[in-house]
């Protein structure tokens, strides 16, 4: 494994960050449709384990395929951009305003939410032989999935609406150290490994992700969840958005970059007088 220090991938983070703001309008919707769509089916794979097999630990062992299938392919999740694309407004890298940083984030929402649509849309299609059966148990899970987290946060008023802030918070964290971790080595076991561990953790404690959650509320609607567009923008998109872009950026993208590339000046420290041999 050849392992790169911090200041190092730190710096390649700022790199990156600043290549998704030059990427075509047609690249970025391309490579933000295709993440949104691996990540869909991810999930629904994760939840398929689950009902399978009574086993929650085993789905969010497997949910991470998704992640790092679309990592290594250089796929765009709205997630790693909160974290990686402000680096680069920072740095004050040539060409990069907030504008740009705004509009590369805008064009990534659009692609992944386009692409976890298409996936819910197919999903949803082959589970019911084209709408004309029900959805079995697995449409009924994802039902329950859709309704428990909407309106049960609905149901505890402002707690709840910042309750799912704070969890969006907590699963950008997780998932950009996903993303940090694969800089740290240009092996693609390694980065695979250093993916694996926190997509693991965020999917098991139920943290919010954004694109898991444009693949499964659409979903859960179209097999029958009983709640509003309106309830799920509210009650779970729009907090948990912004909770992403919270944790991502504040929790991961800024102290590193602050601690690794705008270091502050070493500590003079006075110079200690050594104590005298005492001789025997």
């Amino acid at each position: 494994m050849a392992y790169l220090e911090p200041s190092e991938f730190v710096t390649k983070m700022v790199d990156a960050g600043e290549s998704k703001i030059y990427m075509s309008s047609k690249d970025t919707l391309i490579r933000a449709f295709m993440a949104g769509a691996i990540l869909g089916l991810a999930a629904i794979f994760a939840i398929t384990v689950i009902i399978k097999t009574g086993s929650p630990i085993l789905g969010s062992v497997l949910f991470p395929v998704g992640f790092i299938m679309l990592y290594l392919m250089k796929f765009d999740l709205l997630t790693g951009v909160f974290t990686l694309v402000p680096l680069a407004l920072l740095d004050k890298r040539p060409g990069v305003t907030t504008g740009q940083v705004l509009r590369n984030w805008g064009l990534t929402f659009i692609g992944n939410f386009g692409g976890a649509m298409t996936t819910a849309f197919m999903m949803a299609f082959i589970l019911t032989y084209g709408f004309s059966v029900d959805g079995g148990a697995i449409a009924e899970k994802v039902s329950s999935i859709g309704e428990s987290r909407t309106l049960g946060y609905k149901e505890h008023g402002a707690g709840g609406w910042f309750t799912i802030l704070i969890r969006g918070m907590l699963c950008n964290w997780m998932v950009s150290m996903g993303v940090v971790g694969a800089m740290i080595s240009t092996s693609a076991g390694s980065k695979m490994a250093a993916m694996w561990m926190p997509i693991m953790l965020f999917f098991f404690m139920g943290f919010e992700h954004s694109i898991v959650n444009m693949f499964l509320f659409p979903f859960s609607m179209i097999m029958g969840g009983e709640f509003t567009i309106a309830d799920y923008l509210i009650w779970n998109e729009i907090p948990t958005v912004l909770g992403n872009l919270i944790g991502g950026l504040f929790l991961v993208g800024l102290p590193l970059y602050y601690t690794h590339v705008r270091t502050s000046p070493e500590r003079k420290v006075a110079n200690s007088m050594k104590p005298a041999s005492t001789a025997v």
